[in-house]
């Protein structure tokens, strides 16, 4: 069963609290009728996520053999077949569109939209799987488009609209992510073997980039917060601290920069997110 999870990425579903994001700062998480559209609308992509890395794993499986730690993966170590591994990612692709058309059919949704989105998610991994990862300014394009489709399927499966300075923080905050990781990957793994487009990168570059659109973040998310509470002004220092950390853990650690395996690894940045996740509940909900 182990293997199974380690397949499907479980513990990456952690992405798709952006899912969320739209109900939680539109103050609705406490109306059942927005809540139950917007889990049901995150399972639904947790289900479309793992039939994307399911069809990766597979398309990339030669490369990840010569990986220091994706050979570990379960196509590429040949614990999972290809065969039981491609069905399970169809019939996941099957679930995620019976979990919108269950959202449609009781809440009405967009399902246009809705399934376009995930479409959308669904085919830009996999053009990024078959050649635009090697692309250089472009993987991140895409690996950032990712982040952002999260939030916009949360605003259409329950149907509220998202400040712009919300998006240009997602925006922003996904760029830093995904220059951070890409830094790493150079630093640590820079083999055109195991990832082509890291040799149109320098370090330098990334480094430059990834604090640019730090900075960026911090602005978009104060903005948006001094449109939203005056308390929540309080919550910038707080951002400001975890993205501190967060760099500081990309500079200093040895890992390949996946933001999944750094933050679940500090134990003050999950706990600093914790204090900040309290904090806005209390300031939007409860005064």
């Amino acid at each position: 069963m182990k293997k199974y999870f380690k397949l499907l990425r479980v513990k990456h579903y952690i992405k798709n609290i952006l899912v969320l994001l739209p109900i939680i700062f539109s103050k609705n998480l406490l109306n059942t009728n927005k809540l139950i559209p917007a889990i049901l609308g995150m399972l639904s992509f947790c289900l479309c996520c793992s039939a994307v890395y399911i069809f990766n794993d597979i398309r990339d499986i030669e490369k990840d053999k010569k990986h220091p730690t994706k050979r570990e993966r379960p196509i590429a170590s040949g614990s999972v077949s290809i065969n039981r591994a491609l069905i399970i990612g169809i019939c996941l692709i099957i679930l995620s569109l019976l979990f919108v058309l269950a959202i449609y059919i009781r809440f009405n949704i967009n399902i246009y939209a809705s399934i376009g989105y995930l479409f959308l998610y669904f085919i830009l991994n996999i053009a990024y799987s078959f050649g635009l990862k090697n692309k250089p300014i472009i993987d991140i394009v895409i690996l950032v488009s990712g982040f952002v489709i999260r939030v916009l399927f949360g605003g259409i499966v329950v149907q509220v609209d998202i400040s712009s300075w919300l998006y240009l923080t997602i925006i922003s905050i996904s760029f830093y992510l995904g220059l951070g990781k890409r830094r790493n990957e150079l630093v640590k793994h820079n083999q055109k073997e195991t990832r082509n487009v890291l040799k149109y990168y320098t370090k330098d570059f990334l480094d430059k980039n990834m604090y640019v659109c730090m900075t960026l973040s911090i602005v978009f998310y104060a903005l948006w917060a001094m449109n939203t509470n005056n308390l929540m002004l309080w919550s910038i220092p707080i951002v400001m601290v975890i993205a501190m950390k967060y760099s500081l853990d990309i500079e200093m650690d040895d890992s390949e920069g996946d933001p999944v395996d750094v933050i679940l690894k500090d134990k003050y940045i999950i706990l600093m997110t914790l204090f900040y996740v309290i904090y806005t509940f209390v300031v939007l909900y409860l005064i």
